[in-house]
């Protein structure tokens, strides 16, 4: 039998911590936990876990700070928590790198619902045994989904699990705009429960590393009330 999922709890307020710790004890998983920033890089090197819970206001090093710094080096879903009414925090969390957020309080249904879909969205062992969708080729953008690669004009693009899975998703259907409600649902799961502002700050972010001038977008186009179209180039549109 597989080991359970382990989750890292980071919070400096171990009411939290003691709390999310039980709950998700009882959902199956395993946990570790850290109280300050140090701690919780640290903790992530030593117990290599399969997600982040990682509180935004920490001692020592900011919330905002670990993340980057574990998103340098691993793509293990992190999911940031914030205080009440800190939007901003949520959108820089997820500028560096952050897969999704919730706000306190929150309710333990909610936050383990997330935790289990951004833990789907992790490619598994038998991935690799069934093997991976084509090498997808559109213009000078080329995505090798089985090797986790993309390439923009020839050069590598590094791309965390969720913006690369946007852009595949993106190039696959280029020419078709594709719903946010699709998006969401393809990417970050039926069970997502955040807003669409999770959406926009990662194709804000991959709009940054694939397109010529991020400000007057050419290939990831919005449309307006609907979504997103990534645009053929074209030659391609015309065949």
């Amino acid at each position: 039998m597989a080991d359970p999922p382990l989750i890292l709890v980071v919070d400096d307020e171990q009411s939290y911590r003691d709390a999310l710790s039980v709950a998700l004890q009882r959902e199956g998983f395993s946990v570790d936990t850290a109280a300050d920033g140090i701690e919780a890089i640290e903790r992530f090197e030593a117990s290599r876990p399969a997600l982040v819970l990682l509180d935004v206001m920490l001692p020592k090093v900011s919330g905002i700070d670990v993340c980057r710094e574990i998103r340098s080096r691993s793509r293990v879903p992190i999911i940031m928590v914030t205080a009440r009414n800190a939007e901003i925090d949520a959108v820089v969390g997820l500028e560096v790198g952050a897969d999704d957020y919730v706000s306190k309080p929150f309710r333990l249904r909610e936050l383990i619902a997330r935790v289990r879909a951004a833990l789907r969205r992790i490619p598994s062992m038998e991935d690799d045994e069934v093997g991976y969708v084509d090498v997808l080729e559109v213009g000078d953008v080329r995505i090798d989904p089985g090797r986790h690669e993309a390439y923009v004009r020839g050069d590598a693009v590094a791309l965390p699990l969720k913006e690369f899975e946007l852009l595949e998703l993106l190039v696959a259907n280029a020419g078709r705009v594709l719903t946010r409600e699709v998006l969401l649902d393809r990417i970050w799961g039926p069970n997502y429960f955040g807003d669409t502002k999770t959406l926009d700050v990662h194709i804000k972010r991959l709009r940054a590393k694939v397109e010529t001038d991020p400000g007057n977008p050419s290939r990831i186009v919005t449309v307006r009330g609907v979504g997103y179209r990534y645009e053929k180039p074209a030659a391609a549109a015309a065949s």
